[in-house]
């Protein structure tokens, strides 16, 4: 099910933008954007298509379907330790915008927040474009471990809010219980809101648990929001389709609320919550076999980079992207732009514009593809030095 037969470039060429197939020049293999290269589960197509079957296409509730609600709420309560009843989620337009209102909920302008380095460019956008400061908190770019020292010597009277990534990306790590814990105790000493995002949550090997943030405590479950999506497991990030999940029903309401959802200035398209929860209610079986092949390429890209000498890569626990140190004296942009002309393949450069400012040094590559593309790829990479 997921060989390079099972591939439609055609259609990718068309429909994949976002650094990847339609953006490119023939002949370029891309290793960008987190995306996957294989169409999703036939659960999903079935799924929407028997929902437009009787050609009603209405308004749905304000704060989305019950059928989706109860299908994240189940997934998390499930698979991932979580609490949570259907009151507890809010359907967004994806993780992304999620994350967005989070930060426009708990920042005023000049209000700070304390966010990992490196990260994923979205979280210092997010702070930014809800008018706050972004406070770098390092973290070890080969274990994935948070420097709490520092965390702690960040906090000051304008400090509001701290966002992790669990799973992260780029460094693959799975933040252990114990982790998750102490950013709960210490945001509960300051009193700040700690936003999580779980975006890649299902991508997660070796059967490592995995434990939603609200989970580990009670001070965790206080003050905090979680960010879900969909679009890494199932292959639908065309379709837009997030959630915000809150413990308190009373904040979620209030969030809700001045996120203008209570109107229809927001608001989630009907046929992608659909989309969602066939996605978890049916599509199960899928995601385990795409799983299983994204953890023989996740073996065998380090295999390959292991032995290169060009790069030293670290072994992710979760997502389906590397984040190797450069070892030939090259930035991240030189190596990226490097391996584009000279190997025909695209890469993320481990840049501050993506990651921030720790991440410089690194590629980012992305493994969601058939085992033939992906060696291709990377031994493109080694011979284009």
């Amino acid at each position: 099910m997921f060989t390079n037969n099972d591939i439609n470039f055609e259609a990718l060429k068309r429909k994949a933008y976002n650094g990847r197939w339609a953006t490119l020049e023939d002949g370029i293999i891309p290793l960008t954007a987190a995306d996957p290269d294989f169409r999703t589960a036939p659960e999903i197509e079935q799924g929407i298509i028997e929902y437009i079957r009787d050609g009603y296409l209405s308004y749905g509730p304000f704060s989305g379907l019950p059928e989706f609600k109860k299908s994240v709420a189940d997934h998390f309560n499930q698979e991932k330790h979580g609490t949570f009843s259907p009151e507890n989620i809010l359907a967004v337009n994806s993780a992304a915008q999620g994350m967005f209102l989070i930060a426009k909920y708990v920042l005023n302008p000049g209000d700070e927040a304390i966010i990992l380095d490196p990260v994923d460019f979205l979280f210092k956008k997010s702070v930014e474009t809800a008018g706050g400061t972004v406070k770098l908190c390092p973290v070890d770019t080969k274990t994935g471990e948070i420097d709490f020292e520092k965390m702690v010597s960040l906090i000051n009277p304008n400090t509001k809010l701290i966002s992790i990534c669990n799973p992260h990306n780029p460094l693959g790590k799975v933040y252990s219980k114990e982790t998750l814990k102490k950013v709960s105790e210490i945001a509960s000493a300051h009193d700040l809101w700690v936003m999580s995002d779980e975006i890649w949550s299902d991508i997660i090997y070796d059967n490592r648990d995995f434990h939603t943030y609200s989970s580990v405590s009670e001070e965790a479950k206080r003050k905090s929001f979680t960010v879900y999506g969909f679009s890494k497991s199932f292959g639908i990030a065309g379709l837009r389709i997030g959630a915000v999940l809150c413990n308190d029903q009373e904040i979620l309401e209030d969030f809700t609320e001045q996120s203008n959802f209570n109107s229809t200035i927001e608001g989630v398209s009907t046929l992608s919550q659909i989309a969602g929860s066939v996605a978890l209610e049916k599509a199960k079986p899928w995601y385990k076999e795409f799983l299983n092949h994204l953890q023989q390429n996740r073996d065998l890209a380090f295999q390959l980079l292991s032995g290169s000498g060009l790069v030293t890569p670290s072994l992710p626990e979760a997502t389906f992207v590397l984040f190797p140190k450069i070892e030939n004296g090259m930035s991240s942009d030189q190596f990226a732009q490097h391996v584009l002309q000279q190997g025909k393949v695209a890469i993320v450069p481990g840049s501050e514009r993506w990651f921030g400012k720790g991440a410089e040094g690194h590629i980012r590559i992305c493994f969601s593809t058939s085992q033939e593309i992906l060696e291709e790829g990377i031994k493109r990479i080694i011979t284009s030095f």
